[in-house]
């Protein structure tokens, strides 16, 4: 089981669980709307350590980021599967053809 894997289990298993035993349940308790900002939160941490240059600091903003992603994902009940068979389908399509066919 790859790390994302036991973190996708993780968040999981605490749906549900008491706030004020895990800092998941607190925030999948808040609801997707908060999980969403503690994400941007995050993202523009992760931001401002790729600014500065200071790779041991984006490792671990970059760590937070992937964290609240998930828990985010999870608030939506949408698994690490979903966001996987995802990327599978755009394997092998370049960036730009897979934007235009958003459009």
């Amino acid at each position: 089981m790859t790390a994302l894997e036991r973190l996708a289990a993780t968040i999981a298993s605490r749906k549900g669980a008491d706030p004020s035993t895990s800092w998941t349940a607190k925030l999948l308790a808040l609801g997707p709307e908060k999980c969403a900002e503690k994400f941007g939160e995050e993202a523009i941490e992760a931001i401002i350590e790729a600014v500065k240059g200071d790779r041991a600091r984006l490792t671990a903003e970059a760590a937070d980021v992937i964290y609240h992603l998930m828990v985010m994902l999870a608030a939506r009940d949408v698994t690490l599967d979903d966001v996987l068979d995802e990327l599978d389908r755009r394997d092998g399509t370049s960036g730009i053809a897979e934007k235009e066919s958003r459009r």
